[in-house]
């Protein structure tokens, strides 16, 4: 059964330790999708020139360049040099997918799906093996339960689920509607229609709105 687990590690055990001692006041957030051969990190706090500076002088960081930048962050492509703890690399290498990985105030906060509880203990065993010091702030299962609380089929589920693996809601997006109806094996109207339905499902439970509410107001005649 899939699981989702949100692993907290301290910067200084990562190849950005010496990053955030350069500069406290930098956060970080993973970008999804990127197609290079390091890792997108959007970096901000700081001014572009602090942040660079500390780039170039930090020993654990090779080759870096800006991709793309978004009022006061810019993304970055950055590698590591090779003998560097890379918590990102360890999860895909244990079969892992990171969702989402920001850090602040000197830590990483990752949210990993793996396939069983099973390998998160493994998971976190390779962590800690490497001087991470992770913690396991949530771990839950993604069993049907799960999403037919939030009133998802689980079609629906899946199709949001992949549309997220596949940057359909990323900003740019990074797959279109077509691209990603081919994906599904599904028509580009069929799509439309379960993600219409999957967005007004999760909207009224989250909201908590009941059906009379969420009904459209009748137009007096005259």
């Amino acid at each position: 059964m899939t699981s989702i687990a949100d692993i907290e590690i301290p910067a200084d055990g990562t190849g950005t330790g010496e990053l955030f001692e350069a500069v406290p006041s930098l956060t970080c957030e993973m970008e999804r999708v990127i197609a290079s051969s390091g890792h997108g990190l959007w970096l901000s706090g700081p001014s572009q020139s602090e942040i660079e500076t500390a780039l170039d002088e930090t020993g654990s960081i090779g080759a870096y360049s800006q991709i793309s930048s978004d009022e006061d962050r810019w993304l970055y492509d950055i590698q590591f040099e090779p003998d560097t703890v890379d918590p990102f690399e360890i999860v895909l290498e244990e079969g892992g997918t990171v969702l989402s990985a920001s850090a602040s105030n000197g830590k990483w906060l990752l949210s990993v799906r793996v396939v069983d509880r099973d390998s998160v203990s493994s998971l976190y065993d390779r962590l800690d093996d490497n001087d991470a010091t992770p913690t396991i702030v949530r771990l839950f299962d993604l069993a049907e339960e799960t999403h037919s609380q939030c009133g998802l089929t689980t079609r629906q589920y899946e199709t949001l689920v992949a549309a997220i693996d596949h940057g359909y809601f990323e900003i740019p997006r990074e797959v279109s509607m077509q691209e990603l109806s081919e994906e599904l094996g599904i028509s580009h109207q069929a799509l439309s229609e379960r993600l219409r339905r999957a967005y007004r499902a999760l909207v009224t439970s989250e909201l908590n709105v009941t059906e009379e509410e969420t009904a459209a107001p009748q137009i007096p005649s005259n």
